[in-house]
């Protein structure tokens, strides 16, 4: 193992309060590093203490990503957003805005009309996951295009 990678373990190690392990134990534990890269992802990863898995949990619903790019873009009513995620029904879509309200990522504003109007905005958490998505944009329009699609990756020894 690299002497980079091994110390990229410590702060995993100090944060979970386990004791540092022989190399051949953390070793392990760790997924294959490539070379200048020191991620750390344990084999015991679990939902409750893994800020990875959270996020993914948050964004990963069908149509969520969508919902909170038009969102993103100023769209903020129900029904707005209704007809810009063409084939979502009302209650799929009152479902993902929900989870996301309860998950912090959205507010929901409603006011006294008739009808009634209610209004969804991004919250600062929200918004701190548009980067992230808009890396996900690249990265699909980098590898999953049809072309790149066609191309092996780069075997890595």
């Amino acid at each position: 193992m690299k002497t980079w990678a091994r110390f990229a373990t410590l702060p995993y190690l100090l944060l979970t309060g386990q004791t540092p392990d022989p190399d051949e134990q953390v070793a392990k534990k760790l997924s294959t590093c490539q070379e200048g890269v020191g991620v750390v992802q344990p084999t015991d990863a679990h939902p409750d203490s893994c800020p990875v898995l959270k996020t993914a949990q948050i964004i990963s619903g069908k149509w969520t990503l969508l919902i909170l790019r038009d969102l993103s873009r100023g769209l903020n009513r129900f029904s707005v957003l209704e007809r810009s995620l063409n084939g979502i029904s009302p209650k799929t879509l009152s479902e993902r805005l929900k989870g996301l309200e309860r998950a912090g990522i959205v507010t929901r504003k409603s006011y006294p009309e008739v009808p009634p109007r209610v209004e969804y905005t991004l919250t600062p958490r929200g918004w701190d996951l548009i980067p992230i998505i808009e890396q996900m944009r690249e990265y699909g329009s980098k590898w999953l295009t049809a072309e790149s699609c066609q191309e092996k990756p780069p075997h890595e020894d």
